[in-house]
């Protein structure tokens, strides 16, 4: 007997109203690196990350500890570039090397039965690479390169002026790359960022997927025997004082869109108001059912797509809005993008518009913890961060906890349009 549907009705859905999370195991090495093991998954694969707590908050000059990273595989002291790559290759494994603003990390992600052959191999690039001079220079052409196209891009060119309007040019999250910057940097400055921050220097070491004590064993004979060094103290740096928040304008006759960057320095992740304030964002332009979305694109037409989002750092927060619109309604989008924000500060949200927007937050949360690599990002936000134990346990308690009124005094806190810098690329 077959069912019949009735397709003119929503399924019945079911609330969480608590998640649970795979717990992390904490272990310490013999030279007192602490290392977190997620041990989760049904597949024998294993990832290995080590974070070092150095990036842009320690280069002496743009792009150093970037170039650093991307440069750890290119040789060794025994093997070149070619030779590391097909090493790493025959045993199916992959390496991604990178640095932010406030962090370097390296992460392996490999089969859990060649870990014993992998991890030496590791051990050398974080303490013989050669970084050779001629690698360098063809880096730095590929860099020079994909520079050149991006600032034919309006987006590009939009986001880069509003982090510089936002935190300044020369603070660690407002730096951009320019082909000066990309020029100014040598071989010896890449030396310098290794041997002060990277060789011979403590980290912190996240290991996830089929694992167990058999592998902390392995780092811990590998990784747990050499005296380290401690990170140098980090230099601080001013932010601009936003009294009055930049409008740039980057005028580019030549192109028939524009891109719109808007936002300001924000609450961190434990401030009080951090739940509420994420709450009013979503119903303002995080998902695809915000008011910007309703209003500029189904509406109005003037895009695709909207967004307003929470960006968090180590050490501070930024509320971003952006789009891309026909040059023709720039001044007109900017003018829809007012009128919501302080909509959104006079007029209280519905109950049905606020539990859709908690809904989906919370089902975007659930969501994220299918994987084992996804668990131990979870905690590895937290871990790096110094939140409490329960930051991620009690996320769907503190969103449901939002009410209309908490929105109405978000928005006429922290989402006042006075406040936010404006940054369009292309022309109004």
């Amino acid at each position: 007997m077959m069912i019949q549907l009735d397709r003119t009705q929503a399924p019945d859905f079911h609330l969480t109203d608590t998640v649970s999370l795979l717990p992390v195991q904490a272990y310490t090495l013999d030279n007192h690196i602490p290392v977190y093991v997620i041990d989760a998954g049904e597949q024998p694969v294993t990832r290995v990350e080590w974070v070092f707590e150095a990036g842009g908050w320690d280069e002496a000059l743009p792009n150093v500890s970037t170039f650093t990273l991307r440069m750890l595989n290119e040789g060794t002291q025994q093997y070149t570039g070619a030779e590391l790559a097909e090493f790493f290759d025959q045993y199916g494994s992959f390496l991604e090397l990178g640095a932010s603003a406030d962090r370097s990390t390296v992460t392996l992600y490999a089969l859990r039965k060649h870990l014993p052959v992998l991890l030496p191999r590791i051990q050398e690039l974080l303490q013989e690479a050669t970084f050779p001079a001629e690698e360098l220079e063809v880096q730095r052409t590929i860099a020079l390169q994909n520079l050149q196209v991006n600032e034919e891009k309006t987006s590009f060119l939009a986001s880069r002026g509003f982090r510089e309007a936002l935190f300044g040019k020369d603070h660690p999250y407002g730096k951009n790359q320019t082909q000066e910057n990309l020029k100014a940097f040598s071989r010896e400055d890449l030396v310098t960022f290794y041997q002060n921050h990277i060789a011979g220097h403590a980290f912190q070491l996240f290991i996830s997927g089929q694992v167990d004590e058999r592998e902390v064993a392995l780092v811990n004979e590998i990784f747990g025997q050499q005296a380290l060094l401690p990170q140098p103290e980090r230099r601080s740096f001013e932010l601009p004082i936003d009294a009055n928040p930049a409008k740039v304008l980057i005028e580019l006759p030549e192109k028939t869109q524009s891109t719109l960057r808007m936002g300001k320095r924000m609450i961190n992740r434990v401030h009080p108001d951090y739940y509420k304030v994420l709450v009013t964002n979503e119903i303002f332009g995080g998902y695809f059912g915000s008011r910007l979305m309703k209003n500029i694109r189904e509406e109005k037409g003037f895009t695709y797509g909207i967004y307003s989002q929470m960006n968090n750092f180590a050490q501070a927060s930024q509320l971003v809005i952006g789009t891309d619109v026909n040059k023709e309604f720039t001044s007109q989008t900017l003018a829809e993008i007012k009128k919501e924000s302080e909509r959104l500060q006079t007029e209280l949200v519905s109950e049905t518009e606020l539990q859709t927007a908690q809904n989906y937050m919370i089902g975007q949360f659930i969501g994220s913890l299918n994987t084992p690599f996804e668990i131990a990002d979870r905690h590895k936000v937290r871990i790096l961060n110094n939140l409490p134990d329960d930051y991620h346990l009690r996320f769907i308690e503190r969103i449901k906890a939002v009410t209309k009124e908490d929105v109405l005094a978000m928005a006429q806190t922290h989402f006042q349009w006075k406040d936010l810098v404006e940054v369009v690329a292309g022309g109004k």
